[in-house]
């Protein structure tokens, strides 16, 4: 793939340095080694004799470099044999986009691109598409690094969604719209892209007029038109169908007019729902549509779209079936349509070289059955509405803490639908046993429910949900009374939890951790090292709740889990400290004491009681913060988020007062008001800043880095960064998760040279300290020492005497 602005200089194959692979023959060989090409031995002088045969024809070899002037991913990569010398070489290039045909690469070393420093980006939208295409070159020409078009269905299908520009429903029918980035390294060249954007929209027919902005905000927003294309269909497709993305490539010039017949294929196929866009710069095409294939006569309606979709391409505009994405098993039948006997025949003798037996993904690529692409065709069945959507890309398996562990979130998803096909079918009983027996584990109860699966998937599926969902339709009556009675009586339970949390202290400090852990059962010797001490019952407020700047809201976890070991004072001092400092006035209410926001029910599928604890807290809220008037601080980013979103477990007059009352993280406290008006001292530290899951939902991932960079002399967040696994209780029960979650990170710590270890949620400071063996505490204790005072008098958090 090479997207929006890589083209064909700055893509994989121009890209790769080296890879390291495996032929069928278990032969391994490191391209970038001395000895490579000697390793190959007899496949390494069968490629270069099949080189020396292509370069002999000059009409293939041309035809060769001319459809690589242009995205093309179909097939093998034939430039290889053009345009490479030795053997390795020749290799590592043909195995780009060859989609596990020819060899494993268990590694691959690419020449990264340079980001530039600054961008203007405009959207800008025209009556037609023939006028939207002839304006492609001009802006290519220009120097616009970035040119996207897209018809009048995508901006149809994208209006009113989250950060898409208002008005994108009322342009007529026949628009068009090109979105347009110009990329720079200076600040003077910036200006300069401005002046020369103004420029070249001068002369256009555009229904608006230009407007670029270099805003972050407002650049993201107008990405979000053109990322948002893809999930708008694959959100509103019908149950039971599968979304399906083509990408092919066209002359530039003939890009509109592709797009129009593209259109008319859609209405001459029923496919109404379908749209067209695409990197106009390289003439690459994205079409999406949706399809079932559960009845013979979608099947047959999708087969006769394919083939006039494949003469279109090939015979009328000479294009690419493949622009940047895998051939697979949907083009294999074309291939040899587009290349041509010669070339395809060249494409065969690589698979029979390299895979002689054909075990490698057999039938993707090449393949020679003309209809392989209607064989072994999936079904979607119908599961649960909050995964129903999924469209099992994979996306969301990069940043799932148990991806390493048990599943990921399209494993759980397409576990869940063979199950429902097993039932639907009548299938294989024992399967469909051993599949729900191994799900309850795998699947249900080894999910964080973090949410975070659902920030990198195109159609915003949170699997945690329905994970949650399971887990409550396995409670009975008397488990979920007993939850909803402990809701009610939290205090009680709370005192319960500090009084056994002590003796626990207690008897470590007579056996020692390992064998207290021993003992229980529960624990390793990390784990016992790293769980804190509550946080004491006396605090000074220093401020009455009627005059309050703010009201601090110490969540659970916190008044359990307050002081780190080895720190001398507990969360909730330093946060008072802070306000103090900064004179800001903040009360702890007494009333609060006790009150949960219901998010360790809710993470178990009890639901009653989540929806009890939240409503008593909001109740408590409301009443504590003069029914609204001060924001409430809380210093638990799961707490402030769960908050955030109680609103769905609310009705009637406690759902009023929700929307009235202002939620704020600490670290949102501290960035916002604390900071401005306190002295800083860097601390001399190499500071290694772990945003959870909460807080990146919440967008404060670079607020806490900036925090972070203004108390220490160096700070960082991780680029191995995912969710720690913790989930409240179930990393200390379950420790193999957190360990598999943070395994890059722990190796990134392990590299970096750092002295100090912060987040911003107790239980994922516990399980970050015990995972990796560094003592994580929150942010605000590294702002604390940054802004202590320096004399003897005044060293260290002030303990206060307020009874809580």
């Amino acid at each position: 793939a090479s997207g929006m602005c890589c083209g064909v200089e700055e893509n994989a194959y121009h890209t790769l340095e080296r890879a390291r692979l495996v032929l069928a023959d278990g032969t391994e060989v490191d391209t970038g080694a001395p000895d490579a090409d000697a390793r190959l031995g007899g496949v390494g002088r069968e490629l270069l004799a099949l080189r020396q045969r292509v370069l002999a024809s000059s009409a293939l070899t041309e035809r060769i470099r001319r459809r690589y002037r242009q995205k093309n991913t179909t097939g093998y990569s034939l430039n290889a044999l053009v345009d490479f010398e030795t053997p390795a070489r020749i290799l590592e290039h043909l195995v780009v986009g060859s989609e596990g045909t020819l060899a494993f690469i268990a590694e691959a070393v690419l020449r990264t691109v340079p980001e530039p420093r600054f961008r203007a980006t405009g959207l800008l939208l025209f009556p037609s598409l023939q006028a939207a295409g002839a304006a492609v070159d001009v802006f290519a020409r220009s120097g616009a690094r970035a040119v996207e078009i897209m018809d009048r269905a995508c901006l149809r299908a994208v209006a009113g969604r989250p950060g898409v520009p208002p008005g994108l429903n009322e342009v007529p029918s026949s628009a068009a719209a090109l979105l347009v980035e110009y990329q720079v390294e200076t600040e003077a060249e910036l200006e300069e892209a401005h002046v020369v954007a103004s420029r070249t929209c001068a002369g256009l027919p555009l229904l608006l007029p230009a407007r670029f902005t270099s805003d972050a905000a407002g650049r993201a927003a107008l990405w979000q038109v053109r990322k948002g294309l893809f999930p708008a269909v694959g959100a509103a497709r019908p149950t039971g169908t599968t979304v399906i993305i083509e990408d092919v490539a066209v002359p530039r010039e003939r890009l509109a007019e592709a797009i129009t017949e593209l259109r008319s294929l859609f209405d001459a196929h029923g496919y109404a729902e379908g749209i067209v866009f695409g990197h106009a710069r390289d003439g690459n095409l994205h079409f999406v549509v949706t399809q079932s294939f559960r009845e013979e006569a979608e099947v047959r309606r999708y087969e006769r779209f394919m083939a006039d979709v494949v003469r279109m391409v090939v015979e009328r505009f000479d294009g690419a079936l493949k622009a940047e994405h895998g051939t697979g098993r949907n083009m294999a039948p074309f291939v040899e349509t587009e290349w041509g006997a010669e070339a395809y025949a060249v494409m065969r003798e690589v698979k029979a070289l390299l895979d002689p037996d054909g075990v490698l993904n057999p039938g993707v690529i090449l393949n020679e059955d003309p209809k392989a692409h209607l064989r072994h065709l999936k079904r979607w069945p119908t599961v649960e509405q909050e995964v129903d959507r999924c469209i099992e890309c994979g996306f969301c398996e990069s940043v799932c803490p148990t991806r390493d562990s048990t599943t990921t979130p399209r494993q759980r998803i397409v576990v869940r639908r063979e199950l429902a096909r097993l039932r639907e079918e009548g299938g294989d009983a024992a399967l469909r046993a051993t599949l729900e027996a191994a799900y309850a584990w795998q699947a249900v109860d080894s999910c964080a429910t973090d949410g975070m699966c659902a920030t990198a998937c195109p159609v915003d599926i949170d699997t945690g949900a329905l994970m949650k969902r399971l887990r409550a339709k396995r409670h009975g009556p008397l488990s979920r009374a007993v939850a909803v009675w402990l809701a009610r009586h939290f205090g009680w339970m709370e005192r319960v939890m500090r009084a056994l949390l002590q003796l626990g202290h207690a008897a470590e400090a007579m056996v020692g951790p390992r064998v207290l852990g021993a003992l229980t059962g529960l624990v390793g010797p990390r784990w016992s090292n790293a769980i804190p001490r509550p946080a004491p019952r006396r605090l000074d407020a220093g401020a009455t709740e009627v005059e309050a700047d703010f009201v601090y809201f110490l969540s659970c976890t916190t008044r359990l889990l307050g002081r780190p070991r080895g720190a001398e004072a507990s969360l909730p001092e330093v946060l008072l400290e802070l306000g103090r400092r900064a004179g800001v006035r903040i009360t702890v209410p007494r009333q609060l004491m006790g009150r949960c926001c219901g998010l360790p029910f809710g993470s178990k599928g009890f639901v009653e009681a989540y929806r009890e604890a939240a409503a008593a807290l909001v109740d408590t809220l409301w009443e504590a913060s003069g029914a609204g008037q001060s924001p409430v601080v809380v210093d638990a980013s799961s707490c402030t988020q769960a908050l955030r979103g109680a609103g769905v477990l609310l009705e009637g007059e406690r759902l009023e007062r929700w929307r009235r009352l202002k939620f704020m993280d600490s670290v949102e406290l501290v960035w916002d008001r604390l900071l401005p008006r306190l002295k800083v001292h860097p601390v001399e530290a190499r500071v290694f800043v772990h945003p959870s899951c909460s807080a990146r939902k919440m967008g404060l991932e670079g607020t806490m880095l900036e925090v972070a960079r203004a108390c220490a002399t160096a700070a960082k967040v991780p680029l191995s960064l995912s969710c720690c696994a913790t989930a409240g209780d179930k990393g200390l029960v379950h420790p193999e998760l957190p360990r598999a979650a943070l395994a890059e990170e722990t190796a990134e710590l392990a590299a970096g040279g750092f002295n100090g270890f912060f987040s911003s949620n107790v239980t994922c400071e516990v399980g970050l300290t015990a995972t990796t063996g560094r003592p994580f505490r929150s942010l605000l204790f590294l702002v604390e020492e940054a802004t202590r005072r320096r004399s003897p008098s005044r060293d260290g958090v002030h303990l206060g005497q307020a009874e809580i």
